[in-house]
């Protein structure tokens, strides 16, 4: 994505930044919100997925986010409209830092020798990413500074993307950074992100941070072989090591002893090969493989098992060390992915995987695979994929952030996938799909995980029989006993840009052939869901079993039907729901609810059948406007109401938020959807020395709108200027009528850098700005257009 230009004018704009963070867990029972300290960001209160107990991987960092930390730099969000910076960052929130001095300071609440930090920086013009570097003080000490990129970011087009930022559509922005103080840092000790120069980057967004106490390498077991001392490898990353590590693989197959990878950085431009043998390191923040072929893009660093027509691997451990990559890029054919092939009866355990296209695709047939204690983390595609046979498998404990596809994935393509399991796992910012899914397969469980902010086109939890074949002929359908409990979903579910609607939290589907199967979900907390927080489409879905479920929280309906099926509720208990009708079902009794004791607030009869799909209420903890958070279920749960409304609710707020928006032309990277995308300093700006300029929302409906409020950045940067314009209104998108006439409007930063526009309350679902003159620049700019019915 091309960088926003360096103006006197305009100086405040959007860039994006990722860090990598992960906590350790307490003991209470259910989510709580954390309370934020006292922090210039003042960033909403939102549930962490961190901090769920008993749930998801256990591991040794303490998380802090840069919302809630001291800073002197600019709070983004809370927003989940895809395409915007908020929406890729923990919590939907992130602070920007865009001058010299400015910073994000964390005070550590526990000892600490190395930090991690999720950050994103803007894209340069060609769409090959930029290089930077950020300054980590410790109590105001000298600064050690730390690279940062922008490389393995920002995607562009339609799937499966790539990276000419003129294909629009920018997504995947943040990356992590880690680096190790030197000493063991106490509690109490303040460290600073700080920026010392824009002149690589004219901004860095900070996410959040973590701080790890990471043990000292782990020493050669005895007998070992050792990669750089028995056959040369070079630690250094200087030279090419692939064929000497595929050496000592080899040898110690042959000889039946451990290989061990010392500390250092190893080059490696092709896959490793394993089969019979134990490859293990110092540990993941010491022994590093990294590389890629610099000719043939297609052969890159990996640690794989041979394929299944080769005859398959079995026995192996890989243990302690990373696989940091270099795929700035996805193309589905390369396999360059961290771990891969075949490998049956063999476990990674405590394997960090960043940078590469999948941390791990399985291709079967293959039995018996673990994957625990790991990291898996800025992938283009995929966290992990058990593909065609994979059974009696499974991925446990493993932190999985910011992937470019499925985080967790099973899709039993022609051979049936049997017995696997996801458990405490962790599964954050899917960029594209689900947090976790299975696609097909039989007896499957998926337990005691937590699923964190979907971006866009999928849920938290999908359950289908979707995708080339998975069919119940190959005997690769959904099939015996799914069983799906003690999980958590916390702001998952988003909006699909294919369909033009949001897809549930928890969603099912029978595209390929109905789901006749049982599955079971119980025990299962689903928080602040973007949109309905249950929901069936295509094809039919028979044999759900809902038991002890709490829904608190979803952008639109408890339940969104768009397929026939039947459903068993027990103990289901809704709140925070935001249309008054709690149900949209359109397919009628084609749906059969059995309904046993202890439900409520999520059933109606009749249901919602509207024809259009209403904006979603994001809420960031429960209470639309991010107000008190979500509380246990009632002791007494109340009965059903008999009566339920039927009406919408009255329309509050801005329509405008988060609408398909389009422009007669915008200027470099300041499209259209930034004047609605919650973010006010973000801005939309015309097609420079070209007036008339135009810039019109759908609201999605017809609308009785009175009021209109524009805005442009309220930093003090931007000088007073006068826009003229006019507005108009059409049913059709098609014919327009005069709302109001051309008139001037005064921005001035000391008054908020805002203007109103009072319109008669004609109806009209397409509003279009019309610009014919600006007296602060040649283009029309906006950062917020917002439109109220009051």
């Amino acid at each position: 994505m091309t960088p926003p230009p360096q103006r006197q004018l305009l100086r405040r704009s959007i860039s994006a930044s990722l860090a990598l963070a992960i906590a350790a867990f307490g003991t209470a029972a259910a989510v709580v919100l954390s309370s934020a300290p006292t922090a210039a960001a003042a960033g909403v209160p939102a549930p962490s997925p961190l901090a769920v107990p008993g749930r998801g991987a256990t591991v040794p960092f303490k998380e802090q986010e840069a919302e809630y930390a001291a800073t002197n730099g600019t709070l983004i969000g809370p927003n989940r409209l895809y395409g915007t910076l908020p929406s890729e960052a923990s919590g939907r929130q992130a602070v920007t830092l865009d001058a010299v001095g400015e910073y994000v300071e964390f005070t550590l609440t526990a000892p600490a020798n190395a930090m991690s930090f999720r950050y994103s920086l803007p894209d340069n013009a060609a769409g090959s990413g930029r290089d930077a570097s950020i300054d980590v003080t410790v109590n105001g000490a000298s600064p050690k500074a730390v690279p940062v990129t922008s490389k393995y970011g920002w995607y562009y087009g339609g799937y499966p993307f790539n990276n000419n930022p003129g294909d629009t559509n920018p997504h995947h922005f943040y990356d992590e950074a880690r680096t190790m103080f030197g000493s063991t840092l106490a509690a109490g000790t303040k460290v600073r992100l700080q920026v010392s120069s824009t002149a690589a980057s004219p901004s860095f967004t900070i996410d959040l941070a973590d701080f790890e106490q990471v043990a000292a390498p782990i020493a050669k077991p005895s007998g070992a072989l050792d990669v750089v001392a028995d056959f040369g490898a070079d630690p250094t990353g200087s030279a090419d090591s692939t064929a000497k590590i595929q050496a000592a693989v080899d040898a110690g197959k042959a000889q039946g002893k451990e290989v061990y990878i010392p500390q250092g950085t190893f080059q490696v431009r092709d896959h490793i090969v394993v089969d019979q043998v134990t490859l293990r390191g110092a540990g993941p923040w010491y022994s590093v493989l990294t590389g890629r072929d610099p000719s043939n893009r297609s052969k890159a660093v990996g640690v794989y098992g041979k394929y299944a027509a080769q005859g398959g691997s079995r026995n192996v451990t890989l243990k302690d060390f990373a696989i940091i990559g270099d795929i700035r890029e996805r193309e589905d054919n390369d396999q360059v992915n961290a771990i891969g092939g075949a490998l049956s009866d063999s476990t990674v355990d405590n394997v960090w995987m960043q940078h590469t296209k999948c941390g791990a695709w399985m291709d079967g047939p293959m039995d018996n695979f673990t994957i625990k204690n790991s990291r898996i983390l800025d992938q283009t595609a995929d966290g992990v994929n058990f593909h065609y046979g994979v059974t009696n498998s499974t991925v446990t404990n493993t932190f999985v952030r910011n992937t470019g596809d499925d985080g967790l994935a099973m899709w039993a393509e022609n051979v049936p996938n049997v017995k696997n399991k996801f458990t405490f796992n962790t599964v954050i910012l899917p960029i594209l799909a689900n947090n976790i899914v299975t696609y097909g397969g039989k007896d499957i469980t998926i337990s005691d995980n937590v699923m964190s902010d979907t971006i866009t086109n999928g849920g938290g939890l999908h359950i289908a029989n979707r995708y080339p074949g998975v069919n119940s002929g190959q005997g690769t359908a959904v099939s015996g006993t799914t069983t799906a409990a003690r999980n958590t979903l916390i702001r998952t579910g988003n909006n699909d840009y294919n369909w033009q609607f949001g897809v549930g939290a928890i969603w099912f589907s029978g595209l390929n052939e109905p789901i006749n199967a049982t599955v079971n979900i119980s025990d299962t907390e689903v928080l602040d869901s973007s949109y309905a927080a249950i929901h069936l489409i295509e094809g039919a879905t028979n044999g759900l079993h809902f038991d002890n479920i709490r829904i608190d929280g979803a952008g639109t309906y408890a339940l969104q039907i768009q397929s026939p099926g039947t459903a068993t509720f027990n103990n289901v208990v809704a709140t925070h729901i935001a249309q008054s009708n709690p149900i949209h079902n359109c397919v009628g009794s084609g749906f059969r609810i059995t309904r046993g004791t202890g439900n409520s607030g999520w059933y109606a009869d009749p249901p919602a059948c509207t024809g259009t799909w209403p904006a979603p209420v994001w809420t960031n903890g429960g209470v639309p406007g991010g107000g008190s958070g979500p509380t246990d279920p009632p002791t007494d749960p109340p009965t059903d109401p008999t009566d339920p409304p039927t009406d919408p609710p009255a329309e509050t707020g801005n329509l405008a938020q988060g609408r398909t928006v389009t422009d007669s032309g915008h200027a470099d990277v300041y499209s259209a959807s930034r004047a609605v995308d919650g973010d006010a300093n973000s801005y939309w700006e015309s097609t420079n020395h070209a007036f008339p300029q135009t810039i019109t929302v759908d609201l999605g409906a017809a609308k009785a709108v009175k009021r209109l409020v524009l805005k442009l950045p309220p930093a003090a940067a931007w000088s007073t200027r006068t826009q003229t314009l006019s507005v108009s209104g059409s049913t059709d998108n098609n014919t327009f009528n005069s709302l109001k006439a051309s008139a001037g409007y005064t921005f001035d930063p000391s008054s908020g850098n805002r203007a109103t526009v009072t319109l008669p309350g004609t109806s009209a679902r397409y509003l279009r700005l019309t610009f014919t003159g600006n007296t602060g620049w040649p283009a029309a700019q906006l950062s917020e257009l917002e439109a109220y019915t009051s």
